[in-house]
């Protein structure tokens, strides 16, 4: 027997598990995983406990799909890349969207680090299997892209811890970068010009020519 879901359901249950991956977020980031509960991330996301439950089953489910899912909208810029693509473009686009991310959601991106720096004790699996697998193919990619003489033959994995950590520090340590620049908060014009100085930076270090126009 097939049963049939309607697009209003479908619908429904999109706009339901956005709002209570956005609830789970804040708590997450505010209580740690050990602090957090489902109630007050039902309560967050304005949704009964039952509710919350049926869509991601339980909190230790709910904590790695959100660590994993905010992987994923980060790396999501290299997921297609091939050979065939510009470096210049591909790497200024993915450090250009990490930035972005780091300044709409800098919640996330401090969730993450605090489960690194506890040893990763729900992601191992995660940073093992998918992770890796999708750092060493987009490394043979831009080891090509330096055989071809379009980039120097930096270690692209170092590459991509680079322009990982150097994105999501505005985020992690934002309390650090404002006392130093004695402010109360970034701006959009600072996060233009530190994004800026981060695409120079690292496409000069690493040597990247924008590849020939086809005739």
């Amino acid at each position: 027997m097939t049963i049939l879901i309607s697009p209003e359901a479908t619908q429904t249950r999109q706009r339901n598990e956005q709002r209570i991956f956005e609830a789970a977020e804040q708590v997450f980031a505010s209580h740690g995983y050990r602090g957090a509960s489902v109630q007050a991330i039902a309560e967050a996301a304005e949704l009964p406990k039952s509710n919350v439950l049926y869509y991601v089953g339980s909190k230790r489910k709910l904590y790695v799909a959100l660590l994993e899912r905010m992987m994923g909208r980060w790396n999501a810029m290299l997921d297609d890349i091939s050979v065939e693509d510009d470096p210049a473009e591909v790497l200024e686009a993915f450090i250009r969207s990490k930035m972005e991310l780091t300044r709409t959601h800098p919640q996330g991106s401090r969730l993450f680090a605090a489960e690194i720096l506890q040893g990763a004790p729900f992601l191992q699996d995660y940073l093992r299997g998918e992770l890796r697998e999708w750092v060493q193919t987009r490394a043979a990619v831009f080891k090509q892209w330096a055989e071809q003489g379009l980039m120097a033959p930096v270690d692209p994995v170092w590459l991509i811890f680079l322009i990982w950590s150097s994105t999501q520090h505005y985020a992690d340590f934002e309390a650090q970068i404002l006392g130093i620049t004695d402010r109360e908060a970034l701006s959009a014009e600072d996060y233009e010009r530190i994004t800026d100085f981060l695409c120079r930076v690292i496409l000069q270090g690493c040597g990247v020519a924008r590849r020939p126009e086809r005739v």
